[in-house]
């Protein structure tokens, strides 16, 4: 683990510095390398190739070469070595520009006159003594230079009577010489492939993530002055594009969000100015009457207190169902979502609400039927739409409620809403002309919404069959309880 800390905190330094660096310079950056590596390995591999066939090449040509018997047995007589007479009619020929040079069986060594020797290895000896057919290696010459050397035993020697051998060496000059051009050559290659490189990722990052500039120009500048209306130009279908698109969508539904939050705002402040402007009016004047020593009427005493406790229920529900609004939404298929018994939340919701229209007629005929929901949120929902129909409807009429394969109906006999209302009554603190003189404050039909949309389903207003208004809410479910998971609504 010491190891591991030591060289992450080696590291540091490069992850900070190339974290300073901006995305196009690291990106010319990582096309450097990679041009550098691969570059690198092939340079590597060329080098290697090169030097294998130059060292092939330089070891066939020693093996071809063969020195005659006469040349060998002049090489002898300047070791003052008498070898038995040679054949006259054989050539004496030099086979340069190799060195060669003649072994004897003890380790003599004999060189042309102005040639160096090379220093004798036991393998040279054992050819020398018939041990082994020929030997191939590296060697230096008693000047130290490097030489290649294949040493061999011709059978053309055979009739000199002694064990001989012969080296044919040559520097390795010959191989290190080109093979030092041709390093310096692909090193030069490979650097201006790699610039060349570096300044190509540089020129196609810029090119490639100029996109990319805008959409960070537009985050910096939403970010430094809260401008919304702020959108990126989309050119194309590619992942910038599609980034480009999604940013804009984002920006246009936080935009819609801000503009919702200050409508809300305004509009709660305004339904709660009125309550408290009447609550504040009531409890001065009874702090006034207290004050001053002169008690009010009884009467009006007990209407002023009655009235003190109505607008404090008014502001009491006001912020009760600005909470209920301000909640999250439980997203369609979410795991807080629970199996409910539409039915029975129909049932209990008509329970609450007959207390308040004892002077109407209630119809009621349900099918089982379950559904996948927020029970309290649920049930809240239906008592909002029977509560607008109770409030409504004129005594004496008939309020109707039915379930049949989801769709919940609830019909009642009032007025009904105008045509170019409709689209406005699931506004927030919308509320029609005619009922602005009745309780409430607008938010209703905004809760119902939420409820039924957050259990996958919708809700209508439509014109009831016999006059008035039908709500028409229908969530998906079945008739029989399904298992124990929410559906992906």
């Amino acid at each position: 683990m010491l190891h591991e800390d030591e060289h992450a905190e080696e590291g540091a330094p490069v992850r900070t510095y190339l974290l300073r660096l901006s995305l196009r310079a690291r990106l010319g950056l990582l096309a450097a390398v990679a041009v550098a590596v691969a570059v690198s390995g092939v340079a590597i591999a060329a080098w290697v190739i090169t030097q294998q066939q130059l060292t092939n090449q330089l070891d066939s040509n020693l093996r071809s070469v063969e020195a005659s018997p006469g040349y060998v047995q002049g090489l002898l007589r300047t070791c003052q070595i008498e070898p038995p007479p040679a054949d006259k009619g054989q050539e004496d020929r030099t086979p340069t520009p190799y060195t060669v040079q003649v072994i004897t069986s003890d380790g003599t060594i004999c060189t042309a006159p102005g040639s160096t020797a090379i220093r004798v290895t036991a393998s040279d000896l054992a050819v020398a003594r018939g041990f082994q057919p020929d030997a191939l290696h590296d060697a230096e010459s008693e000047d130290g230079e490097a030489m290649r050397v294949a040493t061999s035993r011709p059978d053309r020697l055979a009739d000199l009577g002694e064990h001989y051998a012969v080296s044919i060496a040559q520097p390795l000059s010959v191989v290190s010489k080109p093979l030092n051009s041709l390093a310096w050559l692909l090193l030069a290659v490979a650097g201006v492939g790699v610039m060349g490189a570096a300044t190509a990722g540089v020129g196609v990052a810029r090119a490639g993530l100029r996109p990319v500039k805008q959409l960070t120009d537009a985050t910096e500048h939403i970010a430094r002055t809260e401008d919304l209306s702020v959108l990126i130009p989309v050119d194309g279908d590619d992942e910038i594009a599609r980034l480009a698109k999604s940013f804009n969508a984002m920006t246009a539904a936080l935009a819609e969000s801000r503009d919702r939050q200050q409508q809300l705002i305004a509009d709660a402040g305004h339904e709660l100015r009125t309550p408290l402007t009447s609550l504040r009016t009531n409890i001065e004047l009874l702090i006034r009457s207290e004050k001053s020593g002169r008690a009010l009427p009884p009467n009006v005493r007990s209407e002023l207190l009655t009235s003190v406790g109505a607008q404090i229920a008014e502001l009491a529900g006001l912020i009760g169902d600005l909470q209920e609004l301000s909640r999250p939404d439980a997203m369609p298929g979410s795991t807080s979502l629970q199996l409910v018994a539409l039915h029975d939340v129909a049932v209990r919701a008509l329970e609450r609400v007959r207390l308040r229209g004892k002077e109407l007629e209630f119809i009621c005929e349900l099918e089982d039927w379950f559904v996948w929901a927020e029970p309290a949120a649920l049930e809240r929902a239906v008592v909002n739409v029977l509560d607008n129909a109770v409030k409504f409807s004129p005594p004496g009429s008939v309020i109707t409620l039915r379930l049949k394969a989801g769709r919940l109906s609830i019909d009642d006999q009032g007025p009904g809403i105008p045509p170019d209302e409709l689209p406005h009554v699931f506004e927030r603190f919308w509320r029609s002309p005619s009922a602005r003189s009745l309780p409430g404050n607008g938010l209703g039909l905004a809760i119902v919404t939420r409820a039924v949309h957050a259990s996958g389903g919708r809700i209508e207003l439509l014109p009831a069959p016999g006059g008035g208004t039908s709500a028409v809410m229908t969530i998906p479910g079945t008739r029989t309880p399904p298992p124990e998971a929410p559906p992906s609504i």
